[in-house]
């Protein structure tokens, strides 16, 4: 399965290139904002386009056109204004899941937060970012797609355990983005997790094991 990855150069990104880059069952090729960052990438052997989510439907289609799957974990950043949330994280991924319906790639993986799906529970301090996440994700769950949505808790930079919680709620919790990452990858292809949306944080179950059995 060839992955396009839509914020290669985002931090859980960096995590699924790799992965993704020594795959025996997958390819990728990233998607980044910046001539540099593709530079890097291409030295290490990866496919790269350059292209900002503020491009048109039709530019992310042209990119995803001969792919398989796309992984959308592109985000503004915490730090963001609320307009740019709005136009990265809500109408980048709209775009980005218009795109893959364009030109027939069925299955998508969003990369969401953790209890974007209530309202009641949303982090004050970032309201603007849990309400482009909550309403990317309805669009995604009303398209054509094969999707998942993978909505991980606090993010972690230490190594990931490789063992998991995931649940369709779980109230909080905390996830090495690592294991974010190998959870993507293991979900690619798992039916299991095909239209379908959970909670993910650190557990006791391997990743595999966690994504058949939830």
């Amino acid at each position: 399965m060839k992955v396009l990855v839509v914020g290669a150069n985002g931090q859980i990104g960096k995590h699924l290139i790799s992965i993704l880059g020594k795959s025996e069952d997958h390819t990728v090729k990233a998607m980044v904002r910046k001539e540099e960052q593709a530079s890097v990438l291409k030295k290490s052997g990866i496919e790269s386009v350059v292209k900002s989510l503020e491009a048109s439907v039709d530019e992310i289609a042209a990119i995803a056109k001969d792919c398989d799957a796309i992984v959308f974990t592109a985000g503004s950043g915490g730090q963001t204004d609320a307009d740019q949330t709005l136009l990265i994280d809500l109408d980048g991924a709209a775009k980005t899941i218009e795109a893959a319906e364009k030109v027939g790639v069925k299955r998508f993986i969003m990369v969401s937060a953790i209890q974007a799906h209530r309202r009641e529970n949303w982090n004050e301090q970032l309201k603007s970012y849990y309400v482009a996440k909550h309403h990317a994700d309805n669009i995604l769950v009303h398209s054509r797609l094969t999707y998942t949505i993978v909505r991980p808790g606090g993010l972690l930079n230490e190594p990931g355990s490789g063992e998991v919680l995931i649940a369709e709620d779980i109230a909080k919790g905390f996830i090495p983005r690592e294991d974010v990452a190998n959870t993507i990858v293991n979900a690619l292809t798992e039916e299991n997790t095909y239209n379908r949306s959970f909670d993910l944080v650190s557990g006791e179950t391997q990743i595999i094991e966690a994504l058949i059995s939830f």
